[in-house]
Parts: structure tokens; sequence; C-alpha cells
């Protein structure tokens, strides 16, 4: 309990600390490099700062806590606390245990927190704000297909929950029936709401003797049921950075449909399973670590874990952004390689479990 207690306090605060400087110097470094910032009003510069924190936070925190593990096993290592706890008969397992059951809970939190729109969108709410002064734009020319019709919005206003300029293609045995043109609808209770809409209805057969297309007038009429308007954005935009409800409503929604769910898949696969390659890599790294100075060149040691942490980080990194532009399967750019990293990390705990 000594030793757990011990370790997590400077784990946790070495973590802050990294996590810190990181987040510090890429919000720095973006608000040097971006162009147009300066021109915005302070309180817009100030909600973009802390989207743009946001965002390096869900970048960096993974990376941070690896950094985190190295610097804490080192100091353990210089001060010679960690030679000290082996000879009170703590095991090595009992010395990586807070490293492991701290980084699983920071990174449920971290989970957590992608239940929360403003944090999971966090990149794409500065990015509006810093090209429109506003964090979140509107979505122009949306054109999808929900059942049995093809559906399309001029101008979709996620703010106020309302579109613009909306047509509904109705098609049937393969040949178009109805045209729905409304000037506005607005989503409240679950559903779409036009209060006016005109309907113009093809006959069945077009010849000299029809009557020829016919249009109606209908009023307080209820379309796409369960379609909310971030959804609709995010979806039908490419976007890739959905909270957690979003995307669970979104994949449940398009598997009725039948429609490709690979985007959904991916983002899912990014929040659940990606972030718990760290406690793997904490275990794999830890046991390369001797247990004294004498047996290691302290900066060498560090030097090649840090780089071995960041060669590992960009590989997961960018197979999960191909994997995001479905350039390759989720199931392998996400899922198979924080599995191997799973096993790995398993054979070695295994491992020095045994001989200790």
């Amino acid at each position: 309990m000594l030793a757990f207690k011990y370790i997590s306090l400077h784990y946790i605060k070495y973590f802050l600390i990294i996590l810190l400087a990181l987040v510090l110097f890429l919000v720095g470094f973006d608000y040097m490099g971006a162009y147009g910032v300066s021109k915005l009003s302070a309180n817009l510069l100030l909600i973009y700062l802390v989207y743009k924190a946001f965002y390096a936070i869900d970048l960096l925190l993974p990376l941070s806590l690896i950094f985190a593990m190295i610097t804490t096993k080192m100091y353990l290592i210089r001060s010679n606390s960690l030679v000290s706890f082996y000879s009170l008969g703590y095991s090595r397992v009992d010395i990586l245990k807070p490293f492991v059951f701290v980084s699983i809970g920071v990174i449920l939190i971290f989970i957590y927190l992608h239940s929360l729109s403003n944090f999971a969108r966090a990149n794409e709410y500065a990015n509006n704000i810093r090209t429109n002064a506003q964090y979140l734009s509107p979505s122009r020319d949306l054109f999808f297909v929900y059942k049995d019709k093809f559906v399309y919005f001029s101008k979709m206003l996620p703010l106020q929950a309302s579109a613009e300029n909306i047509r509904v293609f109705s098609i049937k045995n393969n040949s178009l029936k109805e045209v729905l043109v409304a000037s506005k609808a607005v989503y409240k209770n679950k559903a779409w709401h036009i209060d006016n809409a005109d309907i113009l209805i093809k006959p069945d057969e077009i010849s000299f003797t029809s009557l020829g297309m016919r249009i109606t007038k209908e009023k307080d009429l209820e379309i796409l049921h369960g379609f909310r308007p971030k959804m609709l954005d995010q979806v039908y935009e490419g976007k890739v950075n959905f909270a957690i409800k979003d995307a669970i409503d979104a994949f449940i929604l398009l598997n009725k449909q039948n429609s490709n769910t690979d985007i959904i898949k991916s983002a899912l696969y990014k929040i659940f399973i990606y972030p718990f390659f760290v406690p793997c890599l904490v275990v794999i790294i830890f046991f390369f670590v001797p247990i004294s100075v004498r047996f290691l060149n302290t900066s060498l040691f560090s030097f090649g874990a840090i780089l071995a942490s960041l060669l590992i980080w960009s590989t997961l990194f960018t197979l999960g952004e191909l994997s995001n532009h479905r350039t390759i399967p989720s199931e392998i750019g996400i899922v198979l390689p924080v599995l191997m990293l799973f096993f790995l990390s398993i054979r070695q705990w295994r491992k020095y479990r045994l001989s200790t």
C-alpha cells in the first residue's frame, strides 16, 4: 500500500506536468502559426484557445501517460527508491501495478470526456471560429438517402436546429413518384417539422390524355424521425469526431438502413479501444528498465524509450487516420495493433510474475 500510494502520487504529478507542457506548446505553436486568429475578438479568441486546448488534450493525453511513466521510473531509479522497495519485499509486479491502474483510470476519464460534444468536436469548433467567427458553421448542400427517399438540404443551421430549401424525392419501382418542396424545416420532438410544403405528384403514366403533374399543399408535416442536426452534419459531411451518443445513434440508424457505417465504427474504435494501447505500452517498457543506475545509462535509456514511444504512438495515430478515411478497415488500423500490444504486454506480465 505504501509503494502504491507513493508511486501513484509521483506518476500523477509527472503526468499533469508533462500534459500541461505539451498542451501549452501545441496551443502556443498553433496560435503563432494560425492565419486570421489575431483578428478575432477577445471572447472568440479565448473560446478558440480553449477548444484548441481540448483538442491538444485529446491528442496528447495518451502520450503524456507514457512519458510520465518513463519519468517516474527514472526518478525512482536515480533516488534509489526502486531498490529500497525491492529490498522491502515488493516485486516488479507490485511496482508496476500503480502505473497500470492509474493509467487505466485516466483513460476511463478520457473516454467519458468523449461523451461531451464540446470536447469530442473541439478541433472542428476551433477551425470554424478561425474561418467563420462562429463555432458551428452552416452545412450546405446536404444530399442523402433516408429509407426510400432522397433528401436535399440547401442549408442546415445546427445552432438553430433548422434547415432551409428542403427537397424530398420519393421513389417507387425505380421511378420518381413525388417531390416535397419546402422553404424551412425545424427539428423538434425527435423529428423535422415542416409548417408548409408543396408536394408535386407525377402521374404513373405520362401521355397526352393524362392530367399531368399535380401540386398539393400540405401543413404540419414530420419527416426524418431521429435524424438530429448534429448527426446529419457529421455523417453526411464525412466528419469523424463524434461524441459517444452521436456515434452510437448514427451507427444504429445507418445500420437499419443498410448504409455504410465504416466511419462510425472507426470513431467508436478510436474512442473505446485506441486509448488502451497506453497501459499495454507501459507494461512493455517497464520490464525493460533495470533497477539501478549501475546497470544502465539513464539518459540514453530515457531517450530510447521516449523515441520508441513516439514511433509507436505516431504509427497508431497514422493507422487511425487511414481508418477514418476508409483507406484501410478500422479493424486492421485500430483494433489489431492494440490487440498485438495487449498480448505482448500480457506475455511480459506473466513472464515476470512467474519469475518473482
